[in-house]
Order: structure tokens, then C-alpha cells, then sequence
């Protein structure tokens, strides 16, 4: 019987030992530099191609949680981000917008043992490296833009984590700052739950928000 005994405690800490690294174990890491996948242009040449450069981009999550009884907002950043833009100023209308792809494995919050926690269980990282958005239409274009003055509008299309595809929509703010550069934000709110993402509880954590932020803060040049 203590021999049975042993070997069920021995079984419960190895497996207990195999859950424990697989959510803290180091997490993989970015397969390549982040790269755009080619854009269609819509219209006449005139379009110029602007593509969003990771180096003055950031793209990122925010969520409210309670921890150790005191509110928190977590907000994760990476700037591996990339996306190409075909527009043309006069006819800005008829903007076509490339899939926005994220590295997910590059996401960093303020605490080493948060991020693996993300990577390595909740957005399953070393299976799904890349958060995926593709655009399929544009609400609200005006028909032209002027450098130096702000547009508005939305961004609808297929949002893809974890490899699941549901459609979200952005709200955007885009600024030509000069002819052959655009600067500008996005944002959407989602329940992450509708994309089979759950955050794990853990002891110190009380509560965590249903809904997350998405925000792409990016500059484009032409390429």
C-alpha cells in the first residue's frame, strides 16, 4: 500500500511539475523579422503604397483586473507589427487596407512572469504566432484628404487569434503628415472569450475584465 501510495504522490508531482512548465517555461520566440504581406492597389497607379513601419509603430492589448485587492489596468506592447496601405489622396475613398499582422510571441507586459503565462497559455504562441487583421471594408471615407488634416472613419474585417477568425471593428483615425507618410490610431473593444481566449485564475488575481482593448498606433511611409 505505501509503495502504491508513493507512486500516486510521485504521478501528482510530475504532473503537477508538467503543467507548471508548460505556462512558465521560456516562451519561442520570433520565428523572423516582421514582414507585410503585399497590398492591392484598388484603383488607377496613382495609389502610392505606404507601408506601416514596426520601428515607429506599437501595437497593443489593455484589460482591467483586480490584483491583490487593488484595481490594475495591464496593457501589453510590441512593435512587430506590419501592414501595407494603397491610397491616393485625391481619392482616398478608395483606400485599400493589407492584412495587419502582430507578432504575438514579441507581447510584453510589466511582469516576466505574466508575459510567459500569455504566451505559453493563453494565446498559445509557440502554435499561433501571428494576431491576424484583415480588412474587408472601409466606413466613412471622405472622398479626398488633405496633408495636415485628420480623417475618421471605420475599419471592418476578419480578426484571427489563436486561429479562430470572428469580424471586429475598428475605429481609426488616420493624419497624412506629409505626402508620402501616414500617421495615425486604431481602436476596438472585444470580448475575447468569442475568440476561445480564457485567462487561468491565479490566487493574487481577484477579477479580470470580460472585454480588452485593441490599439495599432502606427506610421506609414511610402515605399
Amino acid at each position: 500500500m505505501k509503495l502504491i501510495l508513493g507512486a500516486g504522490f510521485v504521478a501528482v508531482v510530475m504532473a503537477v511539475g508538467m503543467v507548471g512548465w508548460s505556462i512558465f517555461k521560456p516562451p519561442a520566440q520570433a520565428s523572423a523579422p516582421i514582414a507585410a504581406a503585399p497590398v492591392a492597389k484598388t484603383s488607377a497607379a496613382s495609389q502610392t503604397v505606404y507601408q506601416i513601419d514596426p520601428n515607429a509603430s506599437t501595437a497593443k492589448f489593455i484589460i482591467d483586473e483586480v490584483l491583490r485587492g487593488s484595481p490594475k489596468t495591464v496593457v501589453g506592447t510590441t512593435s512587430q507589427v506590419a501592414g501595407q496601405i494603397a491610397a491616393d489622396l485625391r481619392d482616398i475613398d478608395a483606400a485599400n487596407v493589407g492584412a495587419i499582422r502582430v507578432n504575438a510571441r514579441t507581447l510584453t507586459t510589466d511582469a516576466e512572469g505574466r508575459n510567459r503565462m500569455l504566451q505559453n497559455q493563453i494565446l498559445q504562441t509557440e502554435q499561433h504566432e501571428y494576431i491576424t487583421f484583415t480588412p474587408t471594408r472601409m466606413v466613412g471615407l471622405p472622398d479626398a484628404a488633405t496633408v495636415g488634416q485628420p480623417i475618421t472613419f471605420q475599419m471592418v474585417g476578419n480578426l484571427n487569434i489563436k486561429g479562430t477568425d470572428r469580424e471586429a471593428t475598428f475605429d481609426v483615425t488616420v493624419t497624412p503628415t506629409a505626402a508620402n507618410q501616414l500617421e495615425g490610431i486604431a481602436k476596438t473593444t472585444i470580448r475575447y472569450a468569442d475568440w476561445g481566449v480564457s485567462i487561468p485564475q491565479v490566487p493574487s488575481v481577484t477579477g479580470v475584465s470580460d472585454q480588452l482593448g485593441v490599439e495599432l498606433n502606427f506610421v506609414a511611409r511610402a515605399s
